[in-house]
């Protein structure tokens, strides 16, 4: 087997599990009605390597909710089972953004019910819930804003003012399905929700577990180890300036705007050389 074809073989079997293949073939290959057709905003994003980083950033972004990191901390078993919420992730975004709206609809209501299980009370004291509608909002916009951004600055072809906010819209279904509530659908919205967190976030030892989860001891073989810390320095490049104390991250303007630009370049052009672009589904339309 050729260098491209191994590549891609081993980044895919990590992000998409054993059932990948399988997966992939019924998701992009089933007949039947699609929300999204794939000229569209939301196709072009989440089939884009840009969504490496972007998945960094969202993660190390997310934990800085205190009631969300209590919720994923106290009954995920991300940290024991990194690769399996990595593969439940990634198949929820190919389901809900390339799959039949018949089988994104099922993926939609297998996490409402999931959520709906999950509650307790945080290390500060608050209950939560994972199916609170402001939980789900902090969950929606960080994965959407860090998603957006890492195109801007990663994708292989950057949307245009419309079509940036015709993806913070079409991601807005997904939100709204899930049980969110003021889900933006304009960039500008988004930008105003996001800044509406911030009194809300701060800097727990779970969130600062995540990070160094994610940083200094990630779960990666060694092969993968020196292409993953390229992706991670692109995702932290990525977060804004008022995330780093919190989460003990470095903040570099200068080594970040070349060194570490020019690393995530690399690393979401090769992982773009080695993965087959998603194909568009025979028979499949959108709705």
């Amino acid at each position: 087997m050729n260098l491209r074809g191994s590549l891609g073989d081993m980044i895919f079997a990590r992000v998409a599990g054993e059932e990948g293949p399988a997966r992939r073939e019924r998701i992009h290959h089933a007949p039947g009605p699609r929300r999204f057709g794939p000229g569209s905003a939301i196709w072009r994003v989440h089939a884009d390597a840009s969504m490496f980083p972007g998945g960094i950033r969202a993660l190390l972004l997310q934990s800085l909710h205190p009631l969300a990191m209590a919720a994923v901390d106290q009954h995920s078993g991300f940290r024991g089972d990194p690769w399996g919420r990595l593969n439940r992730t990634s198949a929820f975004l190919a389901e809900t953004t390339f799959g039949r709206t018949e089988d994104a609809d099922r993926a939609i209501a297998v996490v409402r019910a999931v959520h709906a299980r999950i509650e307790g009370v945080a290390p500060d004291g608050r209950p939560y819930r994972a199916s609170d509608p402001r939980l789900l909002l902090w969950v929606h916009v960080a994965e959407v804003d860090s998603f957006l951004r890492a195109h801007d600055r990663y994708g292989a072809q950057p949307l245009d003012d419309a079509g940036r906010d015709e993806y913070v819209a079409q991601t807005a279904v997904v939100g709204r399905a899930l049980g969110a509530e003021g889900v933006p659908t304009t960039v500008a919205e988004l930008d105003e929700v996001m800044a509406s967190f911030r009194p809300e976030l701060a800097s727990t030892p779970a969130a600062r577990r995540t990070a160094r989860f994610l940083l200094v001891r990630p779960p990666v073989p060694l092969a993968l180890r020196g292409p993953y810390s390229l992706v991670a320095a692109a995702g932290v490049g990525l977060m804004p300036w008022w995330t780093r104390w919190p989460l003990r991250l470095p903040w570099l303007p200068i080594t970040e705007a070349t060194a570490v630009r020019a690393a995530g370049e690399v690393a979401t052009r090769t992982i773009r050389w080695a993965l087959p672009a998603a194909d568009p589904a025979p028979g499949g339309t959108p709705r």
